[in-house]
């Protein structure tokens, strides 16, 4: 179960698939009834067209030869892996349909519909807005960040906790930093048998990493001045 957070001031669904597709390290393909698996064999071009690097021998480069040019003869998927380890670790998955063509060596995707799968839900992503967007400029950074923030900072993420409802905290036990993006920070509350995510929005989006540090003391300063019950410790007596 999850909790449902207010996605104000968010990544839209475009932007979302283009850091997925920034950030994703193996990719799963699907085409003339088999399935592939490949690692570090993509690259992505700045209008997020996909481009494979795999073997000459591989069954995908006779498929992608003989299929009928145009039409949708192969998925891609992508899985959005948190760097910090939760229960349920994939954030979000990314499906790509579309055919192949043969390009310098490598092997060209054209997406032809694009579907972004998130704990909020699926939703088609526009392919001229896909095309347009960029990754979110913390994607690159993110999983040294959290990393970092759940290790070295454990306070730190507890105080913030202060920010949260006090039903979302109902039987927590534990809180991880689940995702940051330009425009906020979420958190993954555990809880005996479940979890849900709550997201603390920034004052302003951040567009390096210098700002996301200005933001997060932001963050904290606030939680600093919110009730001082620390009502993630008080859950932890009580239960």
């Amino acid at each position: 179960m999850s909790d449902s957070p207010s996605w104000t001031a968010a990544p839209s669904a475009a932007e979302r698939a283009r850091s997925i597709l920034a950030t994703a390290w193996s990719c799963g393909v699907t085409a003339d009834g088999g399935r592939e698996e490949f690692v570090g064999a993509h690259t992505v071009g700045d209008d997020g067209r996909v481009l494979l690097c795999v073997p000459d021998d591989s069954a995908l480069v006779t498929a992608a030869i003989c299929a009928p040019r145009g039409e949708p003869s192969a998925v891609l998927e992508f899985a959005d892996v948190a760097p910090v380890p939760v229960r349920g670790r994939i954030r979000s998955r990314l499906w790509l349909a579309g055919w192949f063509a043969p390009e310098d060596g490598l092997l060209g995707f054209h997406a032809t519909r694009i579907v972004l799968k998130q704990p909020t839900g699926a939703v088609v992503v526009d392919r001229d807005e896909f095309a347009s967007a960029a990754p979110d400029p913390l994607a690159g950074a993110e999983a040294q960040l959290l990393t970092h923030l759940a290790d070295s900072h454990p306070d730190a993420v507890e105080r913030l906790t202060r920010l949260v409802g006090r039903d979302s905290l109902h039987g927590a036990v534990r809180v991880h930093p689940l995702a940051v993006d330009r425009h906020g920070l979420t958190l993954r509350i555990e809880r005996a048998r479940t979890h849900g995510d709550v997201r603390l929005a920034f004052h302003a989006p951040a567009d390096d990493v210098s700002q996301l540090t200005e933001r997060m003391h932001a963050l904290l300063t606030q939680a600093s001045a919110a009730s001082c019950s620390r009502a993630l410790q008080r859950q932890r007596e009580e239960g």
